[in-house]
């Protein structure tokens, strides 16, 4: 017990945000308990970076609520769209980007369900769509486009969703394509995220370990879904949300209360205490 995380890796959705159950949204505040203790871990001189599948400006908001960014603080370091966009805040200043090429993976998910909705990040603005997503699970404006200009130069994260199919599918659809040229990961239903090969939370919370000199070793992590097995591997001691899946339950080094539990804050309260 005579650790202390000295860079703290913190999930958006399921982790800081509770989930309205069965919208496919989470709530846009904070529970206070959650706040308190984010702020004593940045006020014990822990680097609290947030990383999430979301884009930069889906998550500059929460950065707003949680109150970090106070005046004569350091700027944050922020982990976006899984890991391919690492950038400072205030103000957005992207000092890390991954791109590739999606067409191939998107033409072969499309030939296999063609009726899946295809989201390319347009950044400060929202997302460029091929028809536009169930109300409230993106963030910003939705800009109806071709496919084919959708994916006419490299992106740094390709977002694929079928209202009309399941999770498990789309987990089955991900495995007999292989998605060669890509990483993927499967989200809390048919939902799925693409980005260049060897990207992921992991990735961009290794740069930003780099540019602090902290070592992974030193570093707490917390989430819930799929797309934080990477980071789980990757910090020195990680942790599950209680509401969290059995395979995300499975990789983590700890569970601790689910997000209506507040959880999140029983964690950081074992090492910044009140």
């Amino acid at each position: 017990m005579t650790w202390t995380p000295r860079l703290v890796a913190l999930d958006i959705d399921g982790t800081i945000l509770k989930w309205v159950e069965g919208a496919g949204m989470t709530h846009e505040e904070v529970a206070p308990a959650v706040q308190d203790a984010v702020r004593r871990a940045v006020a014990a001189g822990a680097h609290v970076v947030l990383a999430s599948g979301r884009s930069p400006h889906g998550m500059t908001r929460v950065a707003d609520l949680l109150e970090l960014h106070e005046e004569g603080r350091e700027r944050l370091w922020i982990v976006a769209s899984n890991g391919a966009v690492v950038f400072r805040y205030p103000p957005v200043e992207v000092v890390h980007e991954e791109t590739f090429d999606a067409r191939p993976a998107v033409e072969a998910i499309l030939e296999r369900q063609p009726t899946a909705i295809v989201a390319v990040e347009d950044r400060g603005v929202g997302y460029r769509v091929s028809r536009a997503f169930p109300e409230g699970e993106l963030s910003g404006d939705m800009i109806v486009t071709e496919v084919e200009d959708l994916l006419s130069a490299e992106v740094s994260r390709v977002i694929i969703r079928d209202p009309e199919a399941t999770a498990d599918e789309f987990v089955a659809l991900a495995e007999e394509l292989g998605l060669h040229g890509t990483n993927y990961v499967v989200g809390w239903t048919a939902w799925l995220d693409l980005a260049p090969v060897g990207v992921s939370k992991a990735s961009g919370l290794d740069h930003v370990a780099q540019a602090l000199g902290i070592d992974p070793a030193d570093a707490l992590a917390v989430g819930d879904g799929r797309n934080d097995l990477e980071m789980f591997e990757w910090a020195g001691r990680s942790v599950a949300m209680g509401q969290a899946i059995q395979e995300v339950l499975d990789a983590a080094d700890a569970v601790t209360g689910s997000v209506y539990e507040d959880g999140l804050a029983t964690e950081l309260s074992q090492w910044f205490p009140a």
